[in-house]
Order: C-alpha cells, then sequence, then structure tokens
C-alpha cells in the first residue's frame, strides 16, 4: 500500500451476493452511494468490463456535483474494479477495487482506492467512504430484519 492509497477493511453481516449486488444494482447502490450530508439524485452502472457508470449528487445547497468512470472488472460476486473521477477533479482518476470474501454467512469487504495526489484529498475521501460504508451496513441490516419479519410470518 502506497501513501495515495486508501484500504478499509469492513465484514457485513449479509451474505457475499447481497452485497456485491448492493454495489452494481443502481436501485441498491443509489441508496448507500453518497456521505451523509450529500444525497445521490441518479445512479447508473453497466456492470460489465468496458461498462460505464456515473452518480449524480446534491448538497444541501443544491449544489450537484457529478462522479463516474469505467468498469475495468467484474467478477461475481468476488471482485469490482472501476476507475471513479469527479466532476470537481475531472482530470484526476483514481482506481477503486473491491474484493468480497465470504466468512461464515458474512462477508469481509476489503475496499482500496488508488491514485490519489495528496494526503488531504485521500483523508477526506476516506472519511466519505466510511460514511458510505455506514449506510451501506444499515440498507444490508433492513434486507436482513425484512427477511426475518417475511420469515416470521411463513
Amino acid at each position: 500500500m502506497s501513501a495515495s492509497d486508501i484500504v478499509i477493511v469492513r465484514v457485513f453481516d449479509a451474505p457475499r451476493g447481497r452485497v456485491f449486488r448492493a454495489w452494481v444494482e443502481p436501485h441498491l447502490t443509489i441508496r448507500w452511494w453518497a456521505p451523509r450530508e450529500l444525497t445521490t439524485i441518479s445512479f447508473e452502472l453497466v456492470a460489465r468490463p468496458g461498462g460505464a457508470w456515473r452518480a449524480v449528487l446534491r448538497a444541501p445547497s443544491g449544489a450537484q456535483s457529478v462522479e463516474g468512470g469505467i468498469v475495468r472488472e467484474v467478477v461475481l460476486p468476488e471482485r469490482l474494479v472501476f476507475t471513479l473521477a469527479s466532476s470537481d477533479r475531472p482530470r484526476r482518476e483514481t482506481l477503486v477495487s473491491v474484493a468480497f470474501s465470504a466468512r461464515d454467512g458474512k462477508t469481509q469487504m476489503i475496499f482500496r482506492q488508488s491514485g490519489f495526489t495528496s494526503t488531504s484529498l485521500r483523508d477526506a475521501n476516506k472519511d466519505g467512504w466510511i460514511e458510505c460504508f455506514d449506510q451501506l451496513e444499515s440498507l444490508l441490516q433492513e434486507a436482513l430484519t425484512a427477511e426475518l419479519g417475511t420469515a416470521k410470518r411463513a
């Protein structure tokens, strides 16, 4: 790992396939993609190598920014790799890789983002991703709660 990398390891109490789907199914991704102070107002993804992705984010002030890139690799449900550039920094592309491993009914996710030009930019992005992953965890818990409620009624 270089000083310009973010590495975040999280364990989610959800099956690997469900966690992977939360990354590649736009109707799920839109619910957790932005840090808390932002709202994702649209999310599009073509989940295949060479496919494009695009997210439109809105700040409380109403200002919008766009993130996007190209999918480089999809290995269901193990790995996702894509580029990421923001309308704030259009010529500063980073590379994101996410690995998903099954761990006793849970999923270990190893997130890596590389290519930052400064530690302050890297650290700000890391904080944002941690907030995103907190929201992803909430989304996965909602799905588990709904699933358990359905099982109890059956």
